[in-house]
């Protein structure tokens, strides 16, 4: 295995490892870091297929742009910029109070929202998954 293909498979099992956390925390009923972690999920299965193509390092959170900074371009991962915006829009307000108008993450994310985010994330590492077969 080349050290690219290892180092795209450690961040993929990362990315697997997070959304197990994520199922964990939305069954437990903390639905914002659930939320989070799907975030996370999506963003380390992209960041694995930047790995797969040589990457050193892959700086950044937002997943839509991760994908869209791919190349060459890897058309399962574009099929997915819709869900990545949508996740996205998770990563600060599932944290920090002050990323919400009033309240907290924990008072913010409902069960609805959990489902969802996690829905999509596994969609990340499913499309990733087969990237590196």
């Amino acid at each position: 295995m080349s050290a690219a293909r290892a180092e795209a498979a450690r961040w993929l099992r990362s990315a697997r490892e997070d959304l197990a956390y994520a199922r964990h925390a939305a069954s437990g009923g903390h639905h914002s870091p659930a939320c989070f972690y799907a975030q996370q999920t999506a963003e380390k299965a992209v960041k694995a297929l930047h790995y797969l193509r040589g990457a050193r390092a892959v700086i950044g959170h937002n997943v839509r742009a991760l994908i869209q900074q791919l190349e060459p371009r890897e058309p399962a991962m574009d099929a997915l910029l819709d869900a990545a915006r949508e996740l996205d829009l998770l990563y600060v307000p599932t944290r920090y109070p002050n990323g919400l108008d009033a309240g907290t993450p924990g008072e913010a994310f409902s069960a609805a929202h959990s489902t969802r985010a996690l829905e999509v994330a596994a969609r990340f590492v499913d499309a990733a998954a087969v990237v590196l077969r």
